[in-house]
């Protein structure tokens, strides 16, 4: 909107990012819930969220999934179905100590970055790992090699790592970090270890850097980006932080159309609507509606990627679901 134009009906308009909302990893973790669902009845124990989303862990409890945070709390021999997060060798440990069935929903893209870090294990290598402090899938990659792993955060860790050989060390990073955030990180660490290698290919997911470059594309033009996603989705955490840091006036992240808080649309002409890695599209659809009811119905997509990968369903899910 033009400086000095008024913010009358027809300067109202939404901004919808694409890519946005469910990557493959998600869609395939929660379709292979719901294929344990179908093949073994309920209940179906699931380790953590399976995916970070509100909405979706409701849906699936609802249908008889039982969300736990340890394998402890699964009875013996039951069904548990692993994250996307992906989980340590520990836990695959200790189901099997349990005699649990497992049905492991690790993102292979996480799966990949869990090769890497055994990769560099065997290698004798100190690997930097950069993630968020508690998350998942930061968890299950350390668990790899805890020994030869130290987690870089903030800047103060990048002053605290300490390294054997300066010409045996790695940075690896949690698949959903803020593209340009976790260069910074690694500037930082490089600045105290010249040597330091880079991964043999991108950590960061192609999902998680898709959604950031559609937001960068339309965030500048934004009074206001609102951001569909849970509070414990690190991918969604950084749309919001993107779109601020692209030129977006302000930027919200909601479960809910309903959670929008009306004052957030005082003065605003173009609202930029986008969701995370693990939200459904009904989520998205449902606040388009809500801003149409309030005189934002005009929609423009932003299209910066196209994106067509699939992966296959977990392995112990693919003959059975074949029958």
């Amino acid at each position: 909107m033009s400086a000095g134009t008024p913010s009358t009906e027809s300067a109202k308009r939404v901004l919808l990012a694409k890519p946005r909302g469910y990557c493959a990893g998600v869609d395939r973790a929660v379709i292979a819930v719901e294929k344990a669902l179908e093949l073994y009845g309920p209940p179906v124990y699931v380790r953590k969220e399976i995916v970070h989303n509100r909405h979706v862990v409701d849906t699936l409890r609802e249908r008889g999934v039982i969300f736990v945070d340890e394998t402890s709390e699964v009875p013996e021999g039951e069904l548990v179905v692993f994250s996307a997060h992906g989980v340590s060798p520990a836990v695959h440990a200790e189901a099997a100590e349990r005699n649990l069935r497992t049905i492991d929903a690790t993102c292979p893209l996480v799966t990949k970055v869990h090769k890497e870090v055994n990769r560099f294990a065997r290698d004798d290598f100190d690997i930097l790992l950069i993630g968020h402090h508690g998350h998942e899938e930061v968890e299950g990659t350390s668990g790899e090699a805890p020994e030869h792993v130290q987690l870089v955060d903030t800047a103060e860790d990048v002053a605290k790592a300490e390294i054997r050989d300066p010409s045996k060390v790695v940075w690896l990073s949690q698949t959903t970090l803020s593209v340009d955030e976790t260069m910074e990180r690694v500037d930082q660490l490089r600045e105290r270890f010249p040597n330091l290698a880079d991964p043999p290919s991108d950590d960061i997911c192609y999902a998680t850097s898709n959604r950031q470059v559609a937001v960068k594309a339309m965030a500048g033009e934004c009074d206001l980006v609102l951001v569909v996603g849970s509070r414990n989705s690190s991918n969604s955490k950084r749309l919001v932080e993107v779109a601020l840091q692209a030129g977006a006036k302000d930027a919200h992240l909601i479960d809910y159309a309903r959670e929008v808080d009306e004052s957030w649309l005082e003065g605003v002409g173009t609202v930029g609507v986008t969701s995370g890695a693990s939200v459904p599209d009904v989520l998205v659809m449902e606040l388009l509606e809500w801003l149409a009811e309030r005189g934002w119905g005009e929609v423009e997509e932003v299209t910066t990627a196209n994106e067509k990968i699939a992966f296959a369903l977990p392995r112990e899910l693919r003959s059975k679901a074949g029958k």
